[in-house]
């Protein structure tokens, strides 16, 4: 992988864009409930709050088959009575049950609430802090933005599952299994009358609602592709207005939103059609009810409030079997959900700490040992990069990576970065073979600064302190000035300059100077050059190779570079080709061979005459 394979690599927006539409397709129910166990964890660590819940859970479920009860009594010790104290205390009872019901149900809520989001807090920020611990190699089997996925509508699924979806389930189960019982004690002929017809009633609903979730996924399919051409089209906005395509990703996008229209427009009608079965199915099963209670009440077999309590509790014991019914999907959606996210816990750094790592020696020397490396990137079909690669490289010593595109100079980065491990050979750093270093340990050790600049929205001074998080304000200004980023940052404001989203204020010149700046800030003893000054002027270069020059006295240096130029003033100069060393020495010893070095030093420096 070279150069300009990581920049032809897709943008942000478009893999964030092409994760969400993967996302939508993966976004299926499970097959069972088992990957919801992996949140046992995340629960037990609140046993406080799990204890209000359930506490409030069974009060509120208390409270609501109460109140069948208390209107029992409104009608049989109120109405029937015929006494003004008697109604007046039989509100007074309803009345009591009722503020109670909301009170304990506003404490479930909160409690639920708060266990769901914590719950997905934590995890979210588990699930980042082990991906932000894998190897690159990850990366190129996972889209980023499937990963963004998982971390945001994964991990809503699991907090609507958490925060709403357990408290529905539980508190309609303890409910229907309460008014059911209720139902027998208030009359069994009737209960058992009901308990025939009830499947009957949960046809339509169960039928109707499966069809509702599955037009619901499709929908939100559909606003997954909308948002999907939206995020591409804004993210190369540049190139779209470039050519003129406006109407052509205006009409794409329009077609998507349409499509996903005509996806909630159905999902709609589904709902209405579930809305009138369950309602009409419902009230005739409760018409029924009433005929049978009411002949009842007729022929003094039971009470006009015995009769009111029996439809309440019927009501009930109705409405908690759909609802559990419903939520079940939910749960189903949550599992798979839950599934993904811990596949990412389970992922396994390919680059990790030994069990004991070997201190690099301090204060670092800078000194670099490739023998006999050998590497292929993952899924490269093993094709190598680099083939019994070697090089040695002096402490303070600067040496110039050259060579065609292909040749393995980023490579060569991205083993030194430990990004990934050698396959065959070994590498050194200060005497240290690299398996036996702590990744970040040695990561310290060096100052990078890429081709494409990467920065983060913010300000300029968060920027370069990143290379070095304890650096003062003045490290960071002797930083800018060195890297001459100064003069563009003390127009906009200094440190305090809004460089935009990922450095979009700036040009690409200046950002590659406030990159340049973050490794001069970091003072590591190993300074890494990928093209550091391809994207500046004539005049800027010629400054920032003067301070390059000042920042590399004291520090071993690496440099890639494409233009020949820019590596004159090394004190080796290495040339690659095929993932080997085919040619080092100075710019005139080399040009003196007439190797491969002489032919590019012939195309760039005589325009290839």
């Amino acid at each position: 992988m070279t150069s300009t394979d990581i920049a032809d690599r897709p943008s942000y927006g478009a893999e964030n864009a092409a994760g969400v539409a993967i996302a939508a397709e993966k976004r299926a129910r499970g097959r069972d409930i088992r990957p919801l166990r992996q949140l046992l964890p995340y629960l037990v660590r609140r046993r406080a709050d799990l204890m209000g819940a359930g506490v409030f859970l069974l009060l509120a479920a208390a409270a609501n088959l109460a109140v069948p009860v208390a209107f029992r009594g409104v009608i049989d010790h109120g109405f029937a009575a015929g006494a003004e104290a008697a109604v007046d205390r039989a509100f007074l009872g309803l009345a009591g049950v009722a503020l109670l019901m909301a009170l304990f149900s506003a404490a479930r809520f909160y409690f639920v609430s708060k266990i769901g989001e914590r719950v997905v807090a934590d995890l979210r920020a588990d699930v980042y802090d082990h991906i932000l611990s894998l190897s690159s190699g990850y990366f190129t089997r996972v889209r980023t933005g499937e990963v963004l996925s998982r971390l945001t509508v994964d991990a809503a699924l699991i907090e609507n599952l958490v925060g709403t979806t357990a408290s529905v389930a539980t508190r309609a189960s303890i409910t229907l299994i309460g008014a059911a019982a209720m139902l027998v004690v208030t009359n069994v002929k009737l209960a058992g009358l009901l308990l025939l017809i009830i499947p009957a009633m949960l046809a339509p609903v169960l039928f109707f609602g499966r069809r509702v979730r599955s037009l619901s996924t499709s929908a939100q399919d559909r606003i997954a592709d909308a948002s999907a051409a939206a995020a591409e089209s804004i993210d190369a906005i540049d190139t779209v207005q470039a050519f003129g395509r406006e109407d052509d990703v205006r009409a794409r996008f329009r077609s998507a939103v349409e499509r996903a229209f005509e996806a909630a427009r159905k999902r709609i009608g589904a709902r209405a059609q579930l809305t009138a079965g369950a309602i009409g199915v419902m009230f005739l099963g409760v018409s029924l009810v009433l005929w049978l209670g009411a002949r009842s009440v007729l022929a003094g077999e039971m009470t006009p409030g015995a009769l009111a309590q029996f439809v309440l509790f019927a009501v009930l014991t109705a409405a908690n079997g759909a609802m559990l019914s419903e939520v079940w999907g939910d749960v189903l959606k949550a599992s798979g959900a839950t599934e993904r996210l811990t596949q990412i816990l389970a992922e396994k750094p390919e680059i990790a700490a030994p069990p004991h790592p070997m201190p690099l020696p301090a204060p670092g020397k800078g000194s670099i040992r490739f023998e006999g490396v050998s590497f292929a990137y993952p899924g490269s079909d093993g094709r190598s990069a680099l083939n019994g690669f070697s090089l040695v490289v002096k402490p303070g010593e600067t040496v110039a990576l050259v060579g065609p595109s292909g040749a393995g100079k980023s490579t060569v980065f991205r083993l030194l970065l430990r990004f990934y491990d050698p396959v065959g050979g070994s590498l050194f750093l200060d005497g240290v073979e690299a398996r036996a270093a702590d990744p970040r340990d040695w990561r310290e050790r060096f100052s990078y600064v890429s081709q494409d600049a990467h920065l983060f929205s913010g300000t300029a001074g968060e920027n370069i302190r990143l290379g070095r998080p304890d650096a003062s304000n003045e490290d960071l200004e002797r930083a800018a000035k060195r890297a001459e980023a100064w003069p563009f940052l003390i127009e906009r404001g200094g440190l305090d300059a809004n460089i935009g989203d990922r450095g979009r204020a700036l040009s690409g010149g200046e950002r590659q100077r406030l990159s340049l700046a973050r490794a001069l800030a970091r003072d590591a003893p190993v300074l890494l050059l990928d093209e550091a000054t391809s994207a500046l002027d004539a005049q800027n270069e010629k400054h920032v190779q003067a301070a390059l020059a000042e920042a590399r006295k004291g520090r071993t240096t690496l440099i890639i570079a494409h233009r020949l130029a820019t590596v004159l003033e090394a004190d080796r100069i290495v040339v690659m080709d095929g993932g080997c060393v085919v040619e080092e020495g100075d710019h005139a010893s080399l040009v003196a061979k007439g190797g491969l070095y002489a032919q590019l030093a012939a195309m760039q420096f005589t325009d290839g005459k």
